[in-house]
């Protein structure tokens, strides 16, 4: 089944996808690859709930609404491939947009022609062993908390103590949770590249997410979802970066990057530390390469080196 090019104003996900299947190429016009595919439609999802979320369209946005999306995203640095992956994923569908006639001009084209490819590896951001512990204090409950504080403690302890993406982290539904095992974990469904998996979590967090679920089950009315909205539905994508943005700031420790990848990336050394094999730990997180932690543990061996 092919989609007319109003699909793109009415149904733009499934628009997407119909287009990446029969049409998009690289730019050595060559089909792209069946997981490229799969990533661009996670990165095309993404770009699309930035524009729904502030109440724009494919056909509306400009450059300005492009920049700010790469500004919100956090992970976004100049010195990163994911930023001019997004560039040129937003500049190729918007040629296409302009094509079919629901675009007049292409935002994303003097975008892409500033952007580069790095010649070298940002290195990775993480907090340092003496920031994550205090972090960790940070996360404990607090007598005189309110739900809303409670909640925001849990939403970060979970994410430090379990590397789980921000993606990821916002499906999670109570029952996707278990403290009361000898080993505590969390179930991570399966989606696009990653397969389902459960992730221990660190049991630091155990005590704020025990006070978490139990504030939780008073608000059964507001579906599954372990960090639900009063209206029941997740929270975006911006509001789990401040809150986590915040939590850094408490503990005094910014960072280059105060986006929830700094917490991810503090688990996946943590665990390196502790001793986990590569694989281990990129199993974990659920990863296919082992990059991600050889980066990392590159700053543990230079550490290690120094003194």
């Amino acid at each position: 089944m092919s989609f007319d090019a109003s699909s793109w104003k009415t149904n733009p996900t499934a628009a997407y996808a119909d287009w990446q299947e029969r049409e998009a190429a690289g730019a050595d016009r060559r089909a792209f690859a069946a997981q490229s595919i799969v990533q661009h439609r996670a990165m095309f999802e993404r770009f699309n709930r930035h524009l729904v979320s502030r109440g724009l369209t494919l056909a509306t946005f400009g450059a300005t609404d492009l920049e700010q999306f790469l500004v919100a995203g956090g992970e976004f640095r100049e010195d990163t491939t994911t930023r001019i992956r997004y560039a040129k994923l937003v500049d190729r569908l918007c040629r296409h947009l302009v094509d079919v006639g629901v675009r007049r001009e292409n935002p994303g084209f003097d975008l892409v022609q500033r952007e580069y490819w790095p010649t070298t590896e940002p290195d990775p951001v993480y907090l340092s062993e003496h920031a994550d512990a205090r972090l960790q204090a940070y996360v404990q409950p607090l007598a005189g908390d309110d739900e809303r504080a409670t909640r925001k403690r849990a939403m970060v302890g979970l994410l430090l103590a379990t590397g789980v993406t921000v993606s990821e982290f916002l499906r999670l539904a109570t029952t996707d949770v278990w403290l009361a095992s000898a080993l505590p974990y969390v179930t991570v469904a399966a989606h696009a590249p990653r397969p389902l998996r459960t992730v221990l979590i660190d049991r630091f967090a155990v005590p704020i997410l025990t006070e978490w679920l139990t504030v939780r089950t008073t608000y059964a009315e507001r579906g599954p979802l372990l960090f639900p909205k009063p209206d029941g539905k997740p929270f975006t994508v911006a509001s789990i970066g401040n809150y986590v943005r915040d939590a850094l700031l408490a503990i005094e420790a910014p960072a280059a990057d105060m986006s929830p990848r700094v917490l991810r990336n503090t688990d996946c050394r943590r665990q390196l530390l502790a001793d986990h094999t590569n694989e281990e730990v990129s199993s974990r997180l659920g990863l296919t390469s082992q990059r991600t932690c050889e980066r990392l543990r590159l700053t543990i061996d230079r550490h290690t080196t120094a003194e």
